[in-house]
C-alpha cells in the first residue's frame, strides 16, 4: 500500500490517499479541504500516479474531515464510506446521480485492489468515529494522535467511550504505524509508552 499525506484546511487535517501498488485502485481518507488549490494538488497527484479512485472514506463526520467529500464524489463518481452513527454529518453531499453512501460498521472491510482496511469502531470523539486497520498500520482519525487523543467535550463526545476505544487500539502490536487525523505519524508502541492520555 502506498500512502500520500496532504495537510489541508484551517485545522491542518491529514488527508490521505492510499493506493494499491499492483492495481492502482485508491481511496481518499478525510478530505477536509478549504481551498480549491488544495483539491488541485490532490487531483494532480491522482492523475500523475494514474490512480483509479474507488471510495471516499471518513473516519468521522466533523467538517474538517468531510468538507470536500462532495468534490471527490462529483469528480470520481465514487461513494462515501462512513459509520452509520456519523452519517447525518454528510447529508446533502451526494445527489441522485451519485453512488449511494456505504455505511461502515465494526469489522467492515474497505477493499481497494489487493489491499484491505478493516474498520474498528472507536467512539468517543464522535459516536461514529472509526479507525482503519491495515497490515502494520492504522489510520486513527481523531481518536489517537502522537502524544494526544481527540477531544471528547463536544456535544456527542464521550470520555468513557474514548477510554474503551483507546483500549482497542492498544491491542495492536507496537510496530504498527499510526496515521492520525492531525499531526505527525507515530507508532502504537511509542503511544503506549509516552502518550500521557493512555493508561500505563
Amino acid at each position: 500500500m502506498l500512502i500520500e499525506t496532504f495537510t489541508v484546511g484551517m485545522l491542518s487535517t491529514n488527508c490521505y490517499v492510499a493506493s494499491c501498488k499492483q492495481t492502482k485502485e485508491a481511496i481518499i481518507i478525510d478530505p477536509g479541504l478549504n481551498f480549491s488549490s488544495e483539491a488541485q494538488k490532490i487531483f494532480d497527484y491522482i492523475d500523475e500516479a494514474k490512480l483509479n479512485m474507488k471510495f471516499v472514506v471518513n473516519t468521522h463526520g466533523h467538517s474538517d474531515h468531510v468538507k470536500a467529500d462532495g468534490i471527490f464524489v462529483e469528480k470520481y463518481n465514487v461513494p462515501i464510506c462512513i459509520h452509520s452513527l456519523d452519517a447525518p454529518f454528510i447529508e446533502g453531499f451526494t445527489n441522485g446521480e451519485s453512488p449511494s453512501n456505504i455505511m461502515l460498521d465494526n469489522d467492515s472491510l474497505v477493499n481497494f485492489g489487493i489491499d484491505t482496511l478493516k474498520v474498528l469502531h472507536t467512539p468517543g470523539h464522535t459516536p461514529g468515529s472509526v479507525c482503519l486497520v491495515g497490515e502494520k498500520l492504522v489510520f486513527t482519525g481523531d481518536t489517537l494522535f502522537a502524544g494526544g487523543i481527540g477531544r471528547t467535550d463536544f456535544p456527542e463526545g464521550s470520555m468513557s467511550d474514548m477510554r474503551l476505544s483507546l483500549q482497542k487500539l492498544m491491542r495492536l502490536p507496537d510496530y504498527f504505524l499510526v496515521y492520525p487525523g492531525h499531526g505527525e505519524t507515530s507508532l502504537i508502541g511509542e503511544e503506549r509508552r509516552l502518550n500521557p492520555f493512555l493508561e500505563q
